[in-house]
């Protein structure tokens, strides 16, 4: 199976994103200390942050690494309102930075990548980062046109919040 879009990788620097999506960037600080800032990674890496937000989260490895597959699902009850399947393309590992980006899949309603990076700066400051570029690809998210962009900014605002929430309970250990 191959990426939905041509510009894959395009989040890893945190340059200008590809023309002709939308895009989203949320920056904000979660934290403080090198155990909050290790918790907001554990919670990246193993998906932790899209399941408290609420999805089902299936991958073929436990941990994001460049090539694992992972599939997003939103339900409410029996009834699925999204499938979201995905491939990460680049995970980052470093002393101060960790985290990764995933690539829309076919089936994807949207066609793009997000990226999740977790940073811990030189004051010891954790600040995560959610990065997006998409357009729609399914008819109903094409139909849905502005509130499904609005739909994606609160998402991306909301993962900033649960990757804080994970970042807060390291440091009350």
């Amino acid at each position: 199976m191959s990426f939905t879009y041509p510009e894959v990788g395009a989040t890893r620097d945190g340059g200008p994103l590809p023309a002709g999506y939308h895009h989203g960037r949320v920056r904000e600080r979660i934290g403080h200390g090198r155990a909050a800032f290790e918790a907001a990674v554990e919670g990246v890496v193993t998906f932790e942050v899209h399941r408290a937000f609420g999805l089902r989260v299936e991958s073929s490895q436990p941990r994001a690494a460049a090539g694992v597959r992972v599939t997003s699902t939103l339900a409410l009850g029996p009834l699925r309102l999204l499938h979201a399947p995905c491939e990460v393309v680049w995970a980052l590992d470093e002393p101060a930075r960790g985290g990764y980006a995933y690539g829309t899949l076919p089936g994807h309603p949207a066609s793009g990548e997000e990226a999740f990076l977790a940073e811990l700066d030189d004051h010891d400051d954790v600040w995560f980062t959610v990065t997006a570029f998409s357009r729609a690809s399914a008819w109903y998210a094409r139909l849905g046109g502005p509130l499904t962009r609005a739909a994606q900014d609160r998402a991306l605002h909301r993962y900033v919040t649960v990757a804080r929430r994970i970042a807060a309970r390291a440091s009350q250990a």
